[in-house]
């Protein structure tokens, strides 16, 4: 792994979110196949990271680059086309569209109809629940299933890398393990994702990499199989 291409790069990032320096100059990259975890207690500045990633919050210094190019100042419509995709926290779907409109939303850039149906039916595969409710409104869907959606979205629209924010945020101890199933299948269908995951040990053991992060920075960094058995990470953040 170590030769293969970074796809995602963030380099000393410091973003000021509401007068508060929420990130206090992070550096973390993403290479091609792999999943990445980012982990770190409530507050420490995993969700402001993401949004700085993706356009919606502006850094203060620092800089991110997609595909060795620099994204800043770029909105989330054109790092969608770039196949740069998130899936927010609290999973931001169309309440009064259908489950099928909301996945075809997610290919409003795509022009290859066959191709999209090919996709849909490739979510409703992993996502049997959707299938059987394709008709329904999303709105009418429980948490879990709303966050299948907004996944299922995600990948309509072929992203090369998934950002994830806090996936199983609010949901049953069920539903998190089918989250948590479908971002390993997503992983093995060859998209490189970033997951930011209060769920710790989770995270860990499904990631390659990862980073632990307290208040605004990076404190630890390294293979997620070594951190998950690191007695200060599970002191911390395994209840140990």
């Amino acid at each position: 792994m170590g030769d293969a291409t970074v796809l995602l790069k963030v380099n000393n990032l410091k973003v000021a979110y509401g007068g508060i320096q929420a990130v206090k100059g992070i550096s973390l990259e993403v290479r091609q196949g792999e999943l990445v975890s980012l982990i770190g207690s409530n507050g420490a500045g995993k969700t402001t990271t993401m949004k700085a990633i993706t356009g919606t919050l502006s850094a203060t210094s620092g800089s991110i680059e997609y595909l060795g190019q620099s994204i800043q100042g770029q909105g989330a419509w054109d790092l969608v086309k770039q196949g740069l995709v998130m899936v927010p926290e609290g999973r931001g779907v169309f309440t009064r569209m259908s489950i099928v409109e909301n996945l075809q939303m997610g290919a409003y850039l795509r022009d290859d109809k066959d191709g999209v149906s090919a996709d849909i039916e490739r979510v409703f595969a992993l996502f049997p629940r959707l299938k059987e409710r394709s008709a329904q409104l999303a709105g009418t869907l429980s948490g879990g299933e709303q966050q299948m959606l907004a996944m299922g979205r995600a990948l309509l629209s072929r992203p090369k890398v998934l950002l994830l924010d806090e996936p199983s945020m609010g949901l049953s101890p069920l539903m998190v393990d089918k989250i948590f199933e479908v971002i390993q299948e997503v992983a093995s269908m060859g998209v490189t994702l970033l997951l930011v995951e209060q769920n710790a040990s989770r995270a860990l053991k499904i990631a390659q990499r990862a980073y632990v992060m307290e208040s605004g920075q990076i404190s630890m960094q390294g293979q997620a199989h070594d951190l998950l058995h690191d007695p200060k990470v599970r002191a911390a953040y395994l209840g140990e």
